[in-house]
């Protein structure tokens, strides 16, 4: 069996940053899914689970919130391996056109007060599995990366 495109990435030199992880094409329509990797994989302890899931509620509601980009949003949630996220786009786009998304978006958890969304037990299948303190420290330290010349190219092997 082929190895999958994503598993083809060198993960041992792949940087935090944006990357196109792919883009599929549906009838005349572009669906592109991003790479939203926090973590230096295998380098650096990975997200805890709890400070993920919390990312993953507030930046999903971030997203279908956001007047510019809420019609092209179709999916945000977080990688198998706990480094980062992904997110499915409507169209052909590239990680310098979703950049200011991504700082506005991180910036909102890193700001974050108040109750998380969806953390109820009629919202969520887990909704004690959060840690807010936790994604607003990850979402600090991935927008240093985000405002300082992310890496938008995967490496090559």
């Amino acid at each position: 069996m082929d190895l999958i495109p994503s598993f083809q990435v060198d993960h041992i030199k792949l940087l935090p940053g944006i990357y196109v992880s792919r883009i599929d094409t549906i009838g005349d329509q572009f669906a592109t899914t991003f790479d939203i990797r926090m973590k230096k994989p295998n380098l650096e302890p990975s997200l805890h689970g709890n400070a993920i899931h919390t990312i993953e509620h507030i930046m999903a509601t971030y997203l279908r919130n956001n007047p510019e980009w809420k019609d092209k949003v179709i999916y945000w949630g977080p990688m198998g391996c706990l480094t980062g996220c992904y997110l499915i786009m409507k169209g052909k786009l590239t990680p310098q056109e979703i950049l200011p998304l991504m700082i506005s978006g991180f910036e909102y958890i890193a700001d974050f007060e108040g109750d998380i969304p969806g953390a109820a037990p009629d919202q969520c299948g887990n909704y004690l599995f959060q840690d807010l303190p936790t994604a607003k420290w990850e979402a600090k330290k991935y927008l240093e990366v985000l405002k300082n010349n992310p890496s938008f190219v995967y490496p090559t092997k």
